[in-house]
């Protein structure tokens, strides 16, 4: 079974492999922001990060938005003991989210294509009911050229998560980004990809 301990993230977030380095989550969080902004037509309050790791969105989302309310969820018992103090780090997974608040941006990233279909299935329409605004749902498909870990990675076609996040009800808004329904209708139609 995979261990999401110190030495993990250690390998793929600190060492010679490491993958995601600062500048490039720094990008992520400033177009998953500007995007769920755009589309609220307000500042973004709060943000749910599902699968959150060592939660790198964190400090990212505060030097923008200092005020934000950041809430992240990850199964690690590593991650929670270290960081759920100081960033706010709850355990908990995608199927099994004991949420009542709505979240301005909603955050998985890296996660899904470790989860079996069924986890999926279960966790999605939780995650659209915590939605007022955007999901940034980062996901390697069968499509993709991969580095990094590929220990246990399920290589899904880029169809099947479309056709997945589509039954949700969630519309495409940019790269990796998804709205509700309720803020794909109210939105002009060359506002969104097709």
């Amino acid at each position: 079974m995979k261990r999401y301990d110190r030495a993990y993230f250690d390998r793929w977030y600190r060492g010679r492999a490491r993958i995601g380095p600062e500048p490039v989550v720094q990008r992520k969080v400033a177009v998953a922001v500007a995007v769920a902004e755009y589309f609220l037509r307000r500042t973004v309050r709060n943000v749910i990060d599902i699968g959150c790791g060592e939660a790198p969105w964190f400090e990212h989302l505060r030097v923008l938005r200092p005020k934000i309310r950041y809430v992240g969820f990850d199964s690690s018992d590593y991650v929670v003991e270290t960081f759920g103090a100081s960033r706010n780090v709850r355990r908990g997974s995608f199927s099994d989210l004991d949420v009542r608040e709505r979240f301005d941006l909603v955050v998985c990233a890296d996660v899904l294509h470790y989860l079996h279909d069924d986890e999926i299935q279960r966790g999605l329409p939780t995650m659209v009911k915590l939605m007022r605004g955007a999901a940034y749902l980062e996901v390697l498909t069968r499509e993709d050229a991969v580095a990094g870990d590929t220990v246990g990675l399920i290589r899904r076609p880029a169809a099947w998560y479309r056709d997945l996040f589509a039954s949700a009800g969630l519309t495409p808004a940019g790269p990796y980004l998804w709205i509700s329904r309720s803020l794909a209708t109210e939105s002009a139609s060359l506002e969104r990809p097709q």
